[in-house]
């Protein structure tokens, strides 16, 4: 391939001209791809009298390198009819293959074919899997830890979360308990957004109308919901709907409306409540085995980095874009969208930050993550409070 042909494709994917630079992959920063100039871009000061000097190109890898031929297998907790989660697993999949010129291929699977949705960091650790595609607080049963590389109930939002895991020092933080912890090394691929609060086959209204309630919700959201009297259930996503539909749960909640609509709730719950308070900005990762990523030539390394971080923006803009046109057909089909109450709201928050204290007491890991986390929370909410917020509230309060 031409290195400007190789150039233009491998720009053409990643946000903001990131680009993967072979040739510089041993001084690579480990947790972000490495950023190149865009082909030709001027980057060094013009010599006197002279005209801007061009950086040397990447280049792809020569044909008949000793760059092995790969082909790995991807555990995932989704089923393959949701494309846009799925598809996260699928963009880095894809990625890959594309920038090793087809040398390195992964072939994600779906939910049960390799694990369990719940049981892929357990694959992946023990090395059964190379790697896989999963939600880190799924295994909060392990450690509180794992909700961090996920969402924290009141946390962060897509946006925040970006900045305190690429530059506000949590990806390594995260990657280095789970280096010690369970022998991976994982990477941002997708962010669904705020989520929505959960499908509802009555109205939800006070406190005291959760109590007893039976729901389906994960991570630290669900211990919070334990707090307020919630029985709380994790169930897959390809089983909730029967759940809902033969009384198992009588709550559920899972992404928001363009997956909702395609898993069919809203024919077995009426009321859609908003907003998912326990997931303002969750992250997906792929996890790989820490000897397996060992193993790899550095080039590989910097390309599944690199198509990590093109899952992880991809995600996000495909769920922002699809959400808009599922939630006019859930309501037009008759789903009562309903916001919780301020009385829920703030209990929940309450709870959350007992749960966070109480965790942070017990377990010295998750205190050491916690104390930062939340001070990188503090100074960003006010930052976004100047800036997003006074942006959003002007124009959004003008949208019927």
């Amino acid at each position: 391939m031409k290195r400007r042909e190789f150039l233009r494709g491998a720009g053409a994917g990643l946000l903001g001209g990131v680009a993967l630079s072979l040739g510089a992959c041993a001084t690579a920063v480990p947790n972000a791809p490495t950023a190149v100039p865009a082909a030709n871009a001027p980057t060094t000061a013009p010599a006197t009298g002279g005209e801007p000097t061009t950086a040397p190109a990447a280049q792809p890898p020569a044909q008949g390198t000793a760059l092995p031929a790969l082909e790995w297998q991807m555990a995932t907790s989704w089923p393959v009819s949701l494309d846009t989660i799925f598809g996260g697993a699928q963009t880095v999949a894809d990625r890959v293959s594309s920038l090793s010129g087809g040398k390195f291929k992964i072939t994600p699977r779906a939910a049960g074919e390799l694990a369990k949705a719940t049981e892929v960091l357990d694959v992946v650790s023990s090395g059964a899997v190379e790697m896989g595609h999963t939600a880190s607080y799924y295994y909060i049963g392990k450690s509180d830890v794992c909700a961090f590389g996920t969402a924290l109930p009141f946390g962060l939002n897509a946006q925040q979360q970006n900045a305190w895991l690429y530059e506000g020092g949590g990806l390594s933080a995260l990657q280095e308990f789970n280096a010690k912890k369970f022998n991976i090394i994982q990477f941002p691929a997708g962010n669904t957004g705020v989520q929505m609060g959960g499908w509802f086959r009555k109205e939800i209204n006070t406190t005291d109308d959760l109590k007893g309630l039976k729901m389906r919700i994960p991570g630290l959201g669900g211990k919070v919901m334990a707090k307020l009297g919630v029985t709380v259930q994790v169930i897959p996503g390809g089983e909730i709907f029967q759940a809902l539909q033969t009384g198992a749960v009588d709550a559920a909640e899972w992404v928001g409306p363009y997956d909702d609509e395609k898993l069919g709730f809203n024919k077995v719950a009426q009321f859609y409540y908003y907003p998912g308070w326990w997931e303002p900005g969750p992250t997906l990762e792929i996890e790989i085995n820490m000897d397996k990523w060992n193993e790899l030539p550095k080039e590989y390394q910097e390309i599944i980095k690199a198509a990590a971080f093109e899952a992880n923006i991809t995600m996000l803009a495909r769920y922002d874009a699809k959400n808009v046109a599922s939630l006019k057909k859930l309501v037009d089909s008759g789903t009562q969208l309903k916001p919780y109450s301020p009385a829920i709201m703030e209990a929940a928050e309450k709870a959350a930050f007992q749960l966070y204290d109480e965790s942070a007491a017990k377990d010295a890991d998750f205190k050491r993550i916690y104390e930062s986390w939340k001070e990188f929370r503090t100074g960003i909410y006010g930052w976004h409070k100047i800036n997003e917020a006074g942006f959003t509230n002007f124009v959004f309060a003008k949208v019927s």
